[in-house]
């Protein structure tokens, strides 16, 4: 299954959760797309599980390939399967600089890395699912500080999340690994973990 690229809203309302992590998809009409929407009907246990796994992979705009790939990885991990799945999806390439705020959507941040906008520790990457490290320097090229998406986003950023750093040049920092209260609040991983397991 390929990477989803229509239109999140539709994708946040069925789900009952904001992928954009604002809340704004869900404020003019909190439910389901279509006709009977606003009868939304009780799940089966598994029917949660694969609710869950779709919040986290859409809101990431990942592949299911992809996805499935990072959740196997993070089995091999000590500590906690589900958090240390998460945060191997936080720190993505295309996800840190979304929250460094040099883009509005992971949409948009994904694109500026495949377009080769961004620079690691000096060097061209192109890849949205490369893997940061802790100390890791993100920044634009030279050419691309001038580009409208990205001034319109870090003129629009309102809080930056502690586990990343951008310093008066804009050139932003990889700080650590996030702990796991500071994003996805609402996600149950756990439910991931059921699911994925209940397949293998």
């Amino acid at each position: 299954m390929s990477r989803y690229t229509g239109p999140t809203w539709k994708i946040s309302r069925r789900l009952g959760y904001s992928l954009s992590e604002t809340g704004k998809e869900l404020k003019k009409r909190p439910y389901a797309p279509g006709q009977h929407g606003q009868r939304r009907s009780k799940l089966s246990e598994y029917g949660v599980q694969l609710q869950e796994k779709q919040k986290v992979r859409f809101t990431y705009g990942v592949s299911e390939k992809q996805f499935r790939k990072t959740f196997l990885e993070s089995g091999k991990m000590s500590g906690i399967h589900g958090e240390n799945f998460l945060r191997l999806l936080e720190s993505r390439l295309d996800n840190v600089v979304y929250r460094l705020g040099f883009a509005n959507t992971r949409a948009q941040a994904r694109q500026l890395v495949s377009h080769a906008h961004i620079l690691v520790d000096g060097k061209k990457v192109n890849i949205p699912s490369y893997r940061l490290k802790p100390g890791q320097k993100i920044q634009l090229k030279e050419s691309s500080k001038d580009l409208v998406i990205v001034k319109t986003a870090l003129e629009s950023l309102g809080r930056r999340l502690d586990f990343v750093a951008l310093d008066a040049n804009n050139v932003g920092t990889f700080v650590r690994y996030p702990d796991r209260n500071e994003f996805l609040p609402e996600i149950n991983e756990q439910l991931i973990v059921e699911f994925y397991n209940r397949l293998s």
